[in-house]
């Protein structure tokens, strides 16, 4: 057994998952999904730093088993020429189905779901410590080294290869100006400390690139 398939099987089960065949099922299609060859950044590599950050500050949440069954959705399906939220929308909804389907609760899929949704523009209201722990550990690619962070823009660049040159510049351009507009990138206190600062610099930095 791999390393990240134990994990889903811990996180899963943490979460009074009742279907071992669906607990099995969903595993493979979610490692299906974030294994897909056109990713360049939304891989599993992704999704190990994400839930690296989750574990870390899992003492922050009121349920941070379905914080992590949330990362494990949250870019399921990823499909860079679907346009706005279409992502996030479909990715809650193959949460709904894989997790239904695996025996959780009712109101543990509903809530995952609810998370996945958050990350379609990182808008997590006041007193919601969950939402702010999925979107600190997503977003916390922006606040590594700018080596790093260079590494995440190209290969965003690379997912959206299809996308002519200018167009794309102009898409990338909206998605900073959109993150650098919101009142904090990171709202766990911890994150915050570690990231903001740097993480606005590699997005003021990338954006200046762009003209």
């Amino acid at each position: 057994m791999d390393e990240l398939t134990a994990r889903w099987l811990r996180t899963v089960r943490a979460a009074d998952a009742a279907d071992p065949a669906g607990v099995r099922r969903a595993g493979d299609r979610l490692l299906a999904g974030w294994r897909e060859p056109h990713r360049h950044h939304h891989t599993v590599d992704h999704l190990r730093t994400v839930l690296d950050v989750v574990d870390a500050y899992a003492d922050r949440a009121h349920r941070p088993d379905l914080v992590r069954l949330a990362a494990w959705c949250h870019d399921a399906v990823y499909d860079p020429r679907a346009g706005g939220d279409a992502n996030e929308r479909a990715s809650a909804d193959l949460a709904g189905a894989l997790l239904t389907a695996a025996g959780l609760p009712a109101a543990a899929v509903d809530e995952v779901r609810r998370l996945v949704l958050l990350t379609a523009g990182h808008a997590v209201a006041p007193g919601d410590p969950d939402g702010a722990l999925l979107c600190d550990a997503d977003l916390a690619v922006l606040g590594t080294e700018p080596a790093g962070y260079d590494r995440y823009a190209t290969a965003i660049r690379r997912e959206y290869a299809h996308v002519a040159e200018a167009d794309f510049r102009a898409g990338r351009a909206a998605v900073l100006r959109h993150l650098l507009d919101l009142p904090a990138l990171y709202r766990l206190a911890e994150p915050h400390a570690r990231w903001e600062d740097r993480a606005r610099a590699n997005l003021g930095r990338e954006l200046r690139a762009l003209g």
